[in-house]
């Protein structure tokens, strides 16, 4: 299943970018990332079937082991994309929230969308070792 990261904004050269890209290395599953400008650009068409995820903060905190739980059943019952995306700073509109199939959340406090991103792959490399079986994760 291909984990598409969609996120508003340029992430350019910085240290949020560094992370990025470290974690995009080290995942074994195809991954796609996708930058759109603050305003207008358009979101590219999915694979059919597919999952949207809004990283929305009105979202659910899954932990690590529910959110690796949710990718496999998606990925086991056929879906072929999970579109992972990070909206402007006002977020996302209502019918955006209503069509997801997902609403994520990182708790209850606000992160730079930059930082959002970088914790939102670090947690797909997490989820995607916990279902290979290998030891980044460290669950008790």
């Amino acid at each position: 299943m291909l984990l598409h990261v969609i996120a508003r904004g340029k992430i350019a050269r910085s240290p949020e970018a560094e992370l990025v890209a470290r974690y995009e290395k080290r995942m074994t599953w195809p991954v796609k990332l996708t930058e759109l400008p603050e305003t207008g650009g358009k979101i590219p068409e999915p694979l059919t079937p597919h999952k949207t995820v809004l990283l929305d903060e009105r979202g659910k905190a899954l932990s690590s082991e529910d959110l690796a739980e949710t990718l496999e059943h998606w990925r086991d019952t056929g879906t072929r994309e999970t579109r992972f995306v990070l909206g402007a700073a006002d977020g996302h509109s209502e019918g955006e929230r209503k069509d997801a199939d997902l609403l994520l959340a990182f708790g209850p406090a606000t992160w730079p969308h930059l930082l959002a991103r970088a914790m939102l792959m670090e947690q797909l490399y997490r989820a995607t070792s916990i279902l290979a079986g290998h030891p980044y994760h460290r669950a008790g």
